[in-house]
């Protein structure tokens, strides 16, 4: 077990039963409380979010004197700066002194927190690009100068939504001494560009996020044309019996579509999605947490950084726009060394998908349903080979023309 200076954060990890660190957290860990700088990359799941929280909140000043902020977290969605609110507080509240945590997102009164904010300054900020922004560089009523930590989680995430020169103007105004600290699933360019430009030699922990092969993971993909997706869908989810199963789509209005016709259809659902307000959001969770549903219809953007225990299935309603969200999906299913299944809906169109999950070495099948059962068709595989020759040929004599 890690060394704290603070004992109440021993006494809150005995109570929320923590007895094994994991392995992005062996590895950060150490080096955030000397108060290096670090970058984590890991997969959803892997344990990030105590990484860095768990230093930040040993680090803070003792006794804390409440008169400024001391730890900015900034996270690409109110759900997600909800959720990490409630795991500080899951571990402040073993602590023999309070310590003020304000969240500060879309949905929340804006008017109101500015009114507090003029009086006085919490002693953890959490808040998503946008709003922080607001606060900070416009009306300048939440002061970072006395910051010492600064967080950025679920970075990539960020970086899609296009928060990336918010992230950086947030960056430029912090204390040049403060501590960074960057997490993310994965570090594409645009990522990297921003880490060197505003970290100070930071210790990486660059995790292999291609685990799927470790996990006890099926992954099937079943041909569906298009027009014909609602009714294929339909006749997969009658032909397995899940614990729970999430559904994923490529927008929060297929999200909310896909579940309206699943309730029509008499299936225990609900849906995640972008539109939820944070009272909506908070009964979706509990009816989760009480086993209340069997199917989550979510987006990618809604789910990411969500904790959902239990998954059994994990259904694509298509291939994602970005292929490493494919294995973000997957890898939320065949946990805790359970076994896990994938299936994924696809057309004819999708033949650079499967390029992609054969280079990364992720074993598959094909199935379809008959008479309500999943069978296996292998001759879907030489369907797929010849289109990607294909479109291959079509690419070689189109350079060639280039040229």
């Amino acid at each position: 077990m890690m060394k704290f200076k603070n004992d109440y954060i021993h006494n809150a990890l005995n109570a929320l039963n923590f007895q094994t660190f994991s392995e992005i957290q062996e590895k950060v860990i150490p080096y955030a409380l000397k108060g290096r700088d670090v970058i984590g990359v890991s997969e959803t799941g892997s344990g990030k979010t105590h990484a860095f929280l768990l230093p930040l909140l040993d680090n803070l000043d003792s006794p804390i004197n409440h008169k400024y902020a001391q730890a900015l977290i900034v996270a690409p969605t109110r759900e997600l700066a909800k959720q990490i609110e409630s795991m500080i507080k899951a571990i402040t509240d073993h602590a023999d002194f309070p310590v003020d945590i304000r969240t500060f997102a879309g949905g929340s009164d804006r008017n109101r927190e500015i009114e507090r904010l003029k009086k006085h300054q919490p002693d953890i900020v959490i808040g998503t690009p946008g709003r922080l922004e607001d606060l900070i560089l416009k009306e300048k009523v939440l002061h970072m100068h006395t910051i010492k930590t600064f967080v950025i989680d679920e970075a990539d995430m960020a970086l899609d939504q296009g928060f990336i020169e918010t992230l950086g103007r947030l960056a430029s105004i912090i204390n040049t001494k403060a501590q960074m600290m960057v997490f993310t699933a994965t570090l594409p360019k645009h990522l990297k560009h921003f880490v060197e430009k505003s970290m100070h030699h930071p210790h990486q922990v660059i995790l292999d996020t291609m685990r799927l092969k470790e996990l006890k993971i099926r992954h099937q993909f079943m041909r569906s044309a298009r027009e014909n997706r609602d009714q294929d869908l339909l006749k997969l989810l009658g032909a397995f019996n899940p614990y729970l199963a999430l559904i994923f789509t490529n927008s929060k209005d297929d999200a909310k579509r896909l579940k309206a016709l699943l309730y029509q259809e008499g299936f225990s659902v609900t849906a995640l999605h972008g539109d939820l307000s944070a009272r909506e959001r908070k009964q979706v969770m509990r009816e989760i947490d009480n086993l209340k549903v069997e199917y989550i219809v979510a987006s990618d953007m809604a789910a990411r950084g969500m904790d959902i225990k239990g998954i059994s299935h994990i259904v694509n309603y298509e291939f994602p726009r970005k292929m490493h969200f494919y294995i973000h999906r997957s890898g939320r299913t065949g946990r805790m060394g359970m076994e896990g299944e994938v299936i994924t809906l696809y057309d004819k169109r999708d033949h650079e998908a499967f390029a992609y999950l054969e280079k990364e070495h992720v074993r598959f099948e094909f199935i379809t349903v008959k008479n309500g059962e999943i069978v296996v068709r292998e001759n879907d595989r030489e369907v797929i080979k010849k289109t990607q020759k294909k479109y291959e040929y079509k690419n070689k004599q189109y350079n060639k023309h280039r040229k």
